[in-house]
């Protein structure tokens, strides 16, 4: 009797012992990095629309709820036709290839939306659908998954990452605030005509007498833009060939004609900088800035393309940050590898490789390709040494390639250089080469390095 009314404290110092021994939730940073992404983004602001049986997991095909989700988006072929033409899958895993080929990249990287919109109008909508963007940092704890591999286990991304808080806000095309240390450029409002392209230059005469260290670079132009470039000149210019200050040079008349004498200059160019996204605001890293010598002036080149049967309004602002010499570590060096010897034959897809070596140790910091309407993907690859086939970049947008940026920087060693490979689809009825039009073709790999 005495162990009969003994045993449900029995059994309540048992079931005590072992609530004590369970272990409690797992800490963020010991999880995987998928489940981070499940518990922390698809739990919290995904899977009210994408859980089985609702009406917008039908419509999408895909399911995001816990031991469902993975499945659902590694390896599947998107439920939209025209990202399923494009090539594109949910999510791949192929590396930093899968990223520019994800439809789930596509969909949720909101600080893409104007390309998003403008290139890919029957993709849908930006997600979370009627919710706020993903922030900041779940994007890039997201991007990170993906270029490295995408795996279902395993930590590749940092949860420190998530701090990051800031979401995308869309920003209007206005006037750049004057820098606090450095120099603003202003072009137009200008004209471009319908169905036309418009590039000129506009020199602006020496800046400063004294060498300049430039550490941020910050560029708005009104929509429609193909790019803007800061330009210099090189030291073996000669001086007939520097143009009029502060004078519009269009690279092409009324006719759409090129004027010989305003295409002379562009013989003795230096890339500085440029962007062809709308807006770029992009800082060099701690202690590094490119020098403009003093006495140097700026060729501003800017580029329009409208397709549309109206007159479009062009205008763009510059911004040059500086910072005191004492303040810079590393002098940044131009990397401006332009291919112009190349034929592209009409109804043909073709490919384009071209190899670059360098003799001394370069660390590259910044990436990004230019190329023309034609152009399909732009490869990177790491020639020589350990890393020799290494692909390092690749983009399939020529009006919003990719900025890469390298931290640490991609260190190339003395003899070791870079493999670049450019595939076009010429569905015109003539050869394409190298031109200035955006109707003709390049296949430039900008970038900078120390």
């Amino acid at each position: 009797m005495k162990l009969l009314k003994a045993l449900p404290l029995l059994f309540s110092l048992i079931l005590l012992v072992n609530c004590s021994n369970e272990k409690g939730p797992v800490p963020i940073s010991d999880m995987h990095t998928y489940d981070v992404i499940q518990t922390q983004i698809w739990d919290t602001q995904c899977i009210s629309c994408h859980s089985a049986g609702s009406t917008f997991a039908r419509q999408s095909d895909l399911v995001l709820t816990t031991g469902e989700s993975y499945d659902q988006l590694v390896g599947r072929a998107p439920n939209n036709q025209a990202a399923l033409e494009d090539g594109l899958e949910l999510v791949g895993t192929e590396g930093l290839p899968s990223l520019f080929k994800s439809y789930l990249w596509e969909k949720i990287n909101a600080n893409d939306q104007e390309h998003f919109y403008s290139d890919h109008p029957l993709y849908g909508a930006i997600m979370p659908l009627g919710s706020d963007f993903l922030t900041n940092g779940q994007l890039e704890y997201i991007r990170e998954w993906i270029i490295n591999g995408a795996p279902k286990t395993g930590q590749v991304a940092d949860v420190a990452l998530l701090n990051d808080e800031t979401r995308f806000e869309e920003i209007p095309f206005e006037p750049l605030p004057m820098p606090e240390s450095g120099y603003q450029f202003h072009l137009g409002p200008f004209e471009v005509a319908a169905n036309t392209d418009r590039e000129f230059f506009y020199y602006e005469p020496a800046v400063s007498e004294e060498d300049i260290y430039v550490n941020q670079i910050e560029i708005s132009m009104r929509p429609g833009s193909h790019h803007f470039i800061f330009y210099s000149f090189d030291d073996e210019t000669p001086s007939i060939s520097y143009p009029e200050p502060l004078e519009i040079r269009d690279l092409y008349d009324e006719n759409q004609q090129p004027i010989t004498k305003n295409l002379l200059p562009l013989l003795y160019h230096e890339f500085i900088a440029g962007t062809q996204w709308p807006r770029m605001n992009y800082h060099y890293p701690e202690g590094v800035a490119l020098r403009i010598k003093g006495g140097k002036g700026l060729d501003l080149n800017t580029h329009y393309a409208n397709r549309s049967d109206n007159v479009m309004t062009g205008e763009v602002y510059g911004n040059l940050h500086t910072i005191p010499e004492s303040e810079v570590e590393h002098v940044a060096e131009i990397l401006n590898l332009n291919n112009q010897s190349f034929v592209l034959p009409a109804g043909q897809v073709t490919t384009i490789k071209k190899e670059y070596f360098f003799n001394k140790e370069i660390n590259i910091f910044q990436l990004f390709s230019h190329a023309h309407e034609h152009m399909t993907e732009f490869k990177v690859y790491h020639v020589g040494g350990n890393r020799d086939g290494e692909l390092i970049y690749i983009s399939y947008d020529w009006e919003h390639p990719p900025i890469l940026e390298f931290d640490p920087p991609h260190v190339l060693r003395a003899g070791e250089g870079l493999r670049l490979e450019a595939t076009y689809d010429n569905w015109e009825n003539r050869d394409l080469r190298f031109g200035l039009r955006s109707t003709d073709e390049m296949m430039i790999l900008f970038g900078a390095y120390y």
